[in-house]
């Protein structure tokens, strides 16, 4: 199978990872809409988000990560969206907000911002520090 999450969990490719356990695993974009979106996802194999067996579980981890981006990044405005066309493996973005952040009322999922290496690991960090 040539699934980019796939190699993601398997580490096959490099992550910015901020969480990992036996079944899950959340990660940087390394397209983001803005610096600290994450992408969690099962580490097995599903195509869509509500093929995961253990949902409940996944979004037991999707709110956990959400509530640590509030505090790294200093938002109470994480949006969280699912629409799994673009990755064929089952994944939720989870993107702090913040005031004119350039993507206006609703996220535009074209604006993509470009961030340094650095200040990726840092932003991996805060989310860490925050689990």
């Amino acid at each position: 199978m040539d699934c980019i999450f796939c190699k993601i969990a398997s580490g096959e490719l490099p992550s910015y990872k901020v969480y990992e356990d036996d079944v899950f695993m959340a990660f940087l974009d390394i397209r983001p809409m803005n610096l600290g979106h994450v992408q969690v996802i099962p580490k097995k194999h599903y195509r869509w988000v509500w093929d995961v067996p253990n949902i409940g579980e996944y979004y037991e981890l999707v709110q956990k990560i959400a509530n640590a981006m509030k505090k790294a990044f200093h938002t109470d405005y994480v949006v969280s969206l699912v629409a799994g066309e673009e990755v064929a493996h089952a994944h939720v973005w989870l993107v702090p907000r913040y005031e004119k952040d350039g993507h206006g009322g609703a996220i535009d999922t074209r604006n993509v911002k470009e961030f340094s290496e650095r200040e990726m690991q840092d932003a991996a960090r805060k989310i860490i520090n925050e689990l």
